[in-house]
């Protein structure tokens, strides 16, 4: 178990990190800047916060109040840096070997981990002479040789090409589903998020929000920050109104089938939840086309509503091409969203 209740300041940014994370995989999910990285130094103790507490698995890494700051050799936690941080001028093998406890028997650990790791044909080689997938595979090694409690995963494939870091990903999940203990991964990408995490916390502006499933994040994201980080792409400015809610910049009123709560100021809308109607269905409204974008497995439409405001902020739906090709030659179009896609949002 991890817990994290911390304050830092940093210049004029401000980080207010509070969650847990038992044996799993937790998601920090967020834009760059937004504060994972700075949480994931004060974990390791590579920054110090200025108050608050980080306890693992019942030992208390960092306690303000109690003057608490144990160094980042004494806190069992390993930490995979952007660029990896392999020492240059050790081979695979130095650098795998340094992270090993048992002095005896670091020779057998460190032929179990090129091995584990697929690294035997590189052992001999630095850094500098090894793919990125190959520098990655030796830094896990090098972490897990040291026998972590946690592992912080700080955006392991930012560096990467999409393909290899498909290739990689697939090998990270496999090796930390072998691991028992806390895993932090930070990411910026839902999709990665969505497929090595149970549960994501979402950061914003230096603010760690409630954490929650990722079905959750995706289905009731809560606030609009959030509803951003999950991929939604079409927001307005709304008004609770009994189970409808209405949204001024568009000219619509929508119903939602439920209660809308009195705190709801933005809706948000998937642009994949968007599908072509007929007039007089539920939700239905008509719409000018304003521009269509020629993606590469699909068309992006970007719509106005007839009665919206002309500093409004586009509808954008997206589909394939098929779908389409069936409207393609109209300039005006009637779309519908089912009641329960309208996402009620707070203010981040």
């Amino acid at each position: 178990m991890l817990r994290v209740d911390i304050h830092k300041r940093l210049g004029t940014f401000r980080l207010e990190s509070q969650f847990w994370a038992g044996n799993e995989t937790l998601a920090l999910l967020g834009a760059s800047g937004c504060g994972k990285s700075v949480t994931l130094k004060c974990i390791a103790g590579i920054l110090r916060p200025d108050e608050g507490r980080i306890e693992l698995d019942g030992q208390v890494l960092f306690d303000s109040a109690a003057k608490i700051d144990l160094p980042p050799q004494r806190r069992n936690v390993g930490y995979l840096f952007q660029q990896y941080a392999l020492f240059p001028n050790m081979t695979v093998a130095q650098n795998i070997a340094v992270a090993a406890k048992d002095k005896a028997g670091r020779d057998a650990i460190v032929a179990e981990k090129l091995r584990q790791f697929h690294l035997e044909d590189v052992a001999m080689k630095r850094p500098a002479a090894l793919s990125g997938g190959q520098q990655q595979r030796t830094a896990l090694a090098r972490i897990l040789t040291s026998q972590p409690r946690a592992i912080l995963l700080d955006e392991p494939f930012s560096a990467l090409d999409s393909y290899l870091k498909y290739q990689l990903e697939l090998e990270l999940s496999k090796t930390l589903s072998a691991f028992s203990g806390t895993v932090l991964w930070v990411t910026h990408d839902r999709g990665e998020a969505w497929r090595n995490c149970r549960r994501v916390c979402v950061m914003d502006d230096g603010k760690s929000q409630p954490v929650q499933t990722l079905e959750a994040l995706f289905q009731a994201p809560g606030t609009e920050s959030a509803a951003r980080l999950s991929g939604c792409k079409n927001f307005a400015a709304a008004k609770p109104s009994g189970e409808s809610v209405l949204l001024p910049e568009w000219g619509l009123t929508l119903a939602c089938n439920r209660a809308v709560p009195s705190e709801t100021a933005v809706a948000g809308i998937r642009s994949h939840r968007i599908r072509f109607a007929a007039q007089g269905e539920e939700n239905a409204f008509s719409c000018v086309v304003v521009k269509v974008i020629d993606d590469v497995f699909g068309s992006i439409v970007l719509l106005r509503p007839v009665n919206a405001a002309q500093d409004a902020p586009l509808l954008r739906i997206e589909l394939d091409k098929a779908a389409w090709a069936a409207h393609e030659e109209e300039k005006t179009v009637t779309v519908a969203v089912r009641p329960e896609d309208i996402l009620l949002l707070q203010k981040s």
